[in-house]
């Protein structure tokens, strides 16, 4: 795996801040596209029984910026892996979300 670039000797250190406000979005589902200068990625929280999934967050990024994203999730992810376990996904059969939500029913009544 490769290591994100490094700020260059004594640059200052860049101090992330969170607002108190920030907004915060479940997300189980993201539809992603690209033109040749932008990685468009777009999040929806799909439920059972639900019809649409309107998008609630768009995120624009440059491709170099979506790979170093790509690379720090991973990094991430293989960390979690080794404190909890492996994630298992669905495999085979009908796509991802007809496995996790096509047995569900919406409420009667």
């Amino acid at each position: 795996m490769t290591t994100p670039p490094q700020p260059p000797a004594g640059a200052p250190p860049i101090n992330i801040e969170f607002p108190a406000n920030l907004p915060t979005h479940y997300a189980n589902f993201a539809l992603i596209m690209h033109t040749p200068s932008e990685i468009i990625v777009n999040f929806a929280s799909i439920m059972p029984g639900m019809q649409a999934a309107p998008i609630h967050t768009r995120i624009v990024m440059t491709p170099m910026h979506a790979k170093l994203m790509l690379n720090a999730l991973a990094d991430n992810l293989q960390k979690y892996e080794a404190q909890f376990g492996e994630i298992k996904t669905p495999t085979g059969g009908p796509g991802l979300a007809e496995q996790l939500f096509g047995q569900a029913k919406p409420p009667t009544g």
